[in-house]
């Protein structure tokens, strides 16, 4: 059942569409029972139409190496932010020599602090946000080399 809101010539009309079959149409207005008969048929769709989600299908390439991701050391890059959110505190500056795990900077997002922590070894190269910051997701937040 499809429902209207009309106005005509300041009149307002609360339309329901009941029923569709052939040329005849059931509806109610401001709850009075119509059938309505059209000049030609109405064809309503067999199925409906659900959108579908595609996704890219991402390359699968077996690793050789047994080491798991987690254990690996990763070196230098960028730490971006992971969501949209305002900086609270920043724990490093340049030239401090960060481990893998270790707590960069707070981050507040949708009411929630998060830690961003360091997934990389090395020297702090450069902060690219101060307190009161407001990031989106993926900006560059801190250079590590």
């Amino acid at each position: 059942m499809k429902e209207y809101n009309f106005t005509i010539n300041g009149n307002k009309y609360h339309v329901s569409i009941d029923k569709v079959e052939g040329q005849t149409i059931d509806v109610e207005v401001n709850g009075t029972p119509y059938s309505v008969e059209v000049d030609q048929e109405i064809r309503q769709p067999m199925t409906t139409k659900t959108p579908k989600l595609v996704r890219s299908v991402a390359s699968s390439v077996p690793s050789t190496d047994a080491t798991p991701q987690s254990a690996k050391t990763n070196k230098g890059g960028a730490i971006n932010s992971p969501l949209p959110g305002t900086i609270l505190d920043i724990y490093v500056k340049e030239g401090d020599k960060v481990t893998a795990g270790q707590k960069l900077l707070l981050l507040e997002a949708m009411k929630m602090e998060n830690n961003i922590d360091s997934d990389k070894e090395g020297t702090i190269t450069s902060v690219k946000v101060r307190k009161g910051d407001a990031v989106m997701e993926g900006d560059v937040l801190i250079m590590i080399d």
